[in-house]
């Protein structure tokens, strides 16, 4: 490996906590799923790493369902930020805080 698996670590945590309070502090539904991204991220990175230094093709194999699972969620969460904001003019979380059924 060229770079250090303890170097890839370090950067995949501070990926992941910067994900997390991305996703703890905004109020824009839009950052939160950026927010998540990051940290969905981080945890492929993680998954490369692990791949390369064990000589295994199995964490790229996660990380390929990985992106696809991701795909996936990006295209839900865009149609209901969307829906959202039709409804409320608005992609404030704190508006949305009401349950109807």
């Amino acid at each position: 490996m060229i770079v250090p698996m303890e170097h890839l670590l370090v950067l995949a945590t501070l990926l992941f906590v910067l994900g997390f309070s991305c996703v703890l502090v905004r109020r824009n539904l839009i950052l939160i799923l950026i927010g998540v991204e990051i940290m969905i991220n981080a945890v492929g990175l993680v998954f490369i790493g692990a791949a390369a230094l064990w000589q295994q093709v199995d964490g790229q194999i996660m990380v390929l369902l990985l992106m696809a699972i991701t795909a996936a969620e990006v295209a839900i969460a865009l149609a209901l930020v969307v829906h959202l904001h039709q409804r409320k003019q608005s992609i404030d979380v704190g508006l949305f805080d009401e349950m109807r059924g």
